[in-house]
């Protein structure tokens, strides 16, 4: 399935979980508020953010009640400043106050992980360098964490086991080394990428030696970083990986490698305060 069409599903699907989550055979403390009774709401940022998640609250609401109307007044991937409204709601005041916790709790999570990616993008952006996700994502939100990072500038590494080889030391072992583990991961699917995760320069040289597209750096040095990119000399793209957060960003990414991955953009996140207030009409 392509990516976007996969996305679109997830989007939908996402929607579909919050809604039974939250709200299952009905909202109790909604039927306080008489059926026809209409409300305006305004959501708003109590911190600085990036904002992240705009398809899935639109589909939440949709599912929800279609006579809600959203204003956004920010689109994914815009800087937010502390105390925007970037959203205005206006619709039955029950379902404006039923749908409330459901799309604050998607927002904040992928909000949080645009803001963060974005905050280690910036510390490298003179650089050239790439930053990459991982797998290390929240569970049942992959695909959304994942275009999460790229509306932070990040890009994604592979989005599960099926897209590309990764080729780690348990691979290896079993495998018989680096040259037979690459050739088989060729024969099995020649158009997809191999990646290779070497701990030592003897390692790297064999995954060299076996054309991997790319090879991870696990753990490496500095010094031995740069060490590796003068040996690999473009042959292939270098990854680096381990020990990654806002202390070491740069000083890595000023060794040369093409792309550093840290799974913290999706796993060390914290949320974003949002609140969400009925406004007089």
């Amino acid at each position: 399935m392509h990516y976007q069409d996969a996305l679109a599903e997830e989007i939908r699907d996402s929607a579909a979980r919050l809604v039974a989550e939250d709200i299952g055979p009905g909202d109790m403390t909604a039927q306080l508020i008489p059926d026809r009774q209409w409300a305006k709401a305004r959501v708003i940022t109590r911190e600085a953010a990036v904002l992240c998640g705009v398809a899935w609250v639109d589909e939440l609401f949709r599912r929800l009640d279609t006579r809600v109307i959203l204003h956004w007044t920010a689109a994914d991937g815009d800087r937010l400043e502390a105390g925007q409204a970037f959203l205005e709601l206006e619709g039955p005041a029950r379902s404006l106050l039923t749908g409330e916790r459901a799309a604050l709790n998607l927002l904040q999570t992928l909000s949080a992980t645009a803001t963060l990616t974005r905050h280690y993008v910036d510390l490298i952006a003179d650089t050239g360098v790439r930053l990459l996700d991982t797998r290390k994502t929240l569970p049942g939100l992959r695909l959304a964490q994942k275009y999460a990072v790229t509306c932070g500038g990040g890009y994604n590494h592979r989005l599960g086991l099926y897209d590309a080889f990764l080729i780690k030391e348990n691979h290896i072992t079993a495998c018989g080394g680096i040259a037979a583990a690459v050739k088989e991961a060729r024969d099995i699917a020649s158009d997809l990428p191999v990646e290779v995760e070497v701990e030592t320069f003897e390692e790297l040289a064999q995954a060299l030696d076996a054309d991997a597209d790319v090879i991870m750096l696990d753990n490496f040095s500095l010094d031995d970083m740069r060490e590796a990119v003068k040996r690999t000399a473009g042959r292939a793209t270098l990854e680096a990986s381990g020990n990654v957060d806002e202390t070491t960003l740069r000083a890595i990414a000023e060794t040369g490698v093409d792309c550093i991955s840290s799974g913290a953009l999706t796993k060390d996140i914290k949320a974003i305060d949002l609140s969400m207030r009925l406004v007089d009409q």
